[in-house]
């Protein structure tokens, strides 16, 4: 009997010590996956500051770049936004780091997004005609640029590194990340400036111009004054502001804005709408609201127009 108990003993001493390997290997993977992630988020961290160190070099002081080397660089910049982009969008993501997974790829959307309407409308920026319209555009995707900095700094960062500490690894912390360098971009007249564009805020066309709110959709809830909504199990809360073109001609870099409680404001853009269509900016609302809220929703009048009564509505959210 004894001896049996003592083979007994110590077959169990000996599955314990096999399970307890198995979990140290299963652990230390794990952990090598975690640092892998935080390792590559920082690889595309720091590229993206490069990339923004030579795009707002470039605006700041073009140089002797002639407008066409000019156009071509800051396309250059955005088609390696977009390589970043799919670069997040292709992380082997360990299960732990799921949701910073998803504000991630949200921050790179919002980047590339950003600077692809800034290429688009850059060279027609630094023309004759249309200049003062397309820098409005940009100086609206600079928001946007915004926008990603405050998720990924609010959101993105603290997740990944909550999550490395949790598992007592304490030398893999992603860096900070902000695109925009500066609020002064923010500002239109600063983009202005910088790309030498005169004449902001003159009418282009004539002929009647006007726009009118026509619509607010909150995560998929249509909005409507005087009749509270409720917004539910969202992280993430995305404003649709939809926006016909009443007039008779085009309308280019019309901006909306929305606000919770008479906070922060956060802009938006819709970069073209064609006489009596309707087009939507999308405006991310960061930090997400809480509870009961008053939005307020704007959209700044076009060149040209006279009627602005129709331009603006406030509604009441709650958010669970």
């Amino acid at each position: 009997m004894l001896r049996r108990a003592l083979a007994l003993g110590g077959g169990l001493i000996v599955l314990i010590l096999i399970v307890l390997g198995i979990k140290g290997c299963l652990d230390a993977r794990a952990n090598r996956e975690l640092s892998d992630y935080a390792r590559n988020v920082t690889q595309i961290v720091d590229e993206t500051a490069q990339t923004s160190k030579t795009f707002f070099g470039k605006l700041e002081d073009p140089g002797s770049l002639s407008v066409t080397d000019l156009v071509e660089q800051v396309n250059a910049d955005s088609s390696a936004m977009d390589s970043y982009a799919s670069r997040v969008d292709g992380l082997s993501t360990p299960g732990d780091m799921g949701d910073a997974q998803r504000t991630l790829e949200l921050v790179y959307e919002l980047r590339a997004s950003a600077m692809s309407e800034i290429a688009n409308r850059m060279s027609t920026a630094l023309a004759d005609e249309g200049a003062a319209k397309a820098t409005a555009v940009i100086a609206n995707q600079m928001q946007k640029l915004l926008a990603s900095d405050v998720l990924y700094e609010t959101v993105v960062r603290p997740e990944i590194d909550g999550v490395l500490e949790s598992n007592g690894i304490d030398d893999s912390d992603v860096p900070k990340s902000s695109f925009l360098p500066d609020d002064k971009w923010l500002d239109e007249d600063e983009v202005a400036a910088a790309l030498g564009v005169t004449g902001a805020g003159e009418a282009e066309t004539p002929g009647v111009h006007g726009t009118e709110l026509v619509g607010t959709i909150v995560n998929g809830t249509e909005l409507a004054e005087g009749a509270p909504a409720v917004i539910s199990g969202e992280e993430a809360v995305e404003v649709e502001v939809q926006v016909q073109n009443q007039g008779e001609s085009a309308e280019n870099g019309v901006t909306v804005s929305v606000s919770v409680d008479g906070g922060n404001t956060l802009e938006g853009d819709i970069s073209s709408v064609e006489a009596g269509e309707i087009g939507t900016a999308t405006i991310l609302l960061t930090p997400t609201p809480k509870g009961e809220v008053t939005l307020e929703v704007k959209v700044d009048p076009v060149p040209g127009e006279l009627v602005t009564e129709n331009n603006e509505a406030s509604y009441t959210v709650a958010f669970e």
